[in-house]
């Protein structure tokens, strides 16, 4: 290497090797094991799925936090959140009180599932005084339009007798009326920008319970029951509060949350990729770079929709900086990414070995190669 440089790094995890602050400081080590011309800037990443909450707490030195919430089934769960390093951004995935890794298989059923828990997490983190709130909503067990949510933040969700409506999309049905009146207003005084990578609407063929009821568990008649009591639903909404969230791209994510959120708290839906590039300040770091390195842990034709490397190549060739991304697993058919920024693709693996052993060795492998690349670079 001829002269100091700087690389940005931004790499996404390596599922179950890495986190992305792992990934950055294997990196790291490899360079400086080559170079000590090489100053890295730890820009861990994430696409708005797992691991989200966790890359931004890292990226801008915040702090973690953990919390007992209420579950999908209604029984107590540990959740965590974050608060960015600005001190007034909470950040969480909805998985994490919510998702569908917490119900085991066979109690899976989106009738009696609840967001509840997904409510208790945003309250948790006004009562840190947060402006901003970053919420990923990937990965649910429910199909309850967010429901749980507000009554977990003060909202009152009435049948035709006064009376609560209880827990999940099987509820929904029964809503006659939609009472604010003890709402959390704080709410009111916040923004919140919402992780969402899909756009289907809250009903009909394309909506939550039709394209995702029956992997959270839901049969055929069931998912007719979740489909009908969502759109029963959205007509509340829109008779009550005065917005239509039926047709809206995204109000079906994660059983109908992406609607409850836009109806009840007004949140801004996202691309992931872009609200952690947004919130992790990569692109003006970027701009001070001479270099960017990303990666996930496998690369492919599908990395091009959206993912991490794709997202940090096209915010680094903004400023035509180069772009090397490395992987656990590279695939043959990735000609699309080099058209899409990327300039350079590396295999991290050595030879041939067992997934277990792969995972166990990938910090490992992933310093090692990031090694092999700096040592050719101080041959030019």
């Amino acid at each position: 290497m001829k002269k100091d440089i700087t690389i940005v790094l931004a790499p996404d995890s390596f599922k179950e090797s890495m986190t992305a602050k792992q990934a950055c400081e294997a990196m790291e080590r490899g360079i400086k094991k080559a170079s000590d011309k090489i100053n890295c800037v730890h820009v861990p990443m994430a696409d708005g799925g797992e691991g989200t909450m966790q890359a931004l707490v890292d990226a801008t030195n915040g702090k973690a936090y953990s919390i007992k919430v209420i579950g999908p089934l209604g029984n107590e769960v540990e959740a965590r959140y974050g608060i960015l390093g600005d001190e007034e951004t909470g950040v969480f995935e909805m998985a994490s009180s919510s998702g569908i890794q917490l119900v085991p298989l066979e109690k899976r059923n989106p009738l009696i599932t609840t967001t509840y828990g997904t409510g208790q997490l945003i309250k948790a983190c006004l009562d840190k005084g947060v402006k901003k709130l970053l919420i990923g909503i990937g990965g649910s067990a429910t199909n309850d339009g967010g429901a749980g949510m507000i009554q977990a933040l003060g909202g009152r969700l009435l049948d035709r007798a006064g009376n609560e409506i209880g827990y999940g999309g099987g509820e929904l049905g029964k809503l006659s009326k939609i009472d604010l009146s003890n709402f959390d207003i704080r709410l009111s005084e916040i923004l919140i920008d919402v992780a969402c990578d899909v756009t289907n609407p809250l009903c009909g063929q394309r909506g939550a319970a039709n394209i995702f009821g029956m992997q959270k568990g839901a049969d055929h008649e069931m998912i007719k029951i979740l489909d009908n009591n969502l759109y029963h639903y959205s007509r509340i909404i829109k008779e009550q509060l005065g917005k239509d969230v039926l047709e809206v791209p995204g109000a079906g994510a994660a059983g109908g949350l992406g609607a409850g959120l836009m109806a009840f708290l007004n949140g801004n839906l996202k691309k992931g990729i872009d609200m952690v590039i947004e919130y992790s300040h990569l692109e003006e770091k970027i701009k001070e770079a001479d270099m960017v390195w990303t990666g996930e842990g496998s690369i492919d034709f599908q990395t091009h929709y959206g993912k991490v490397p794709i997202g940090v190549a096209a915010t680094a060739k903004k400023y035509n900086k180069p772009v090397i991304a490395l992987a656990g697993r590279v695939s043959d058919d990735i000609d699309i990414l080099y058209e899409k920024g990327i300039d350079a693709v590396f295999g991290i693996m050595k030879g041939v070995t067992s997934l277990e052993e792969a995972l166990m060795k990938g910090q490992e492998n992933l310093e090692k190669t990031s090694e092999n690349i700096i040592r050719v670079f101080n041959l030019l």
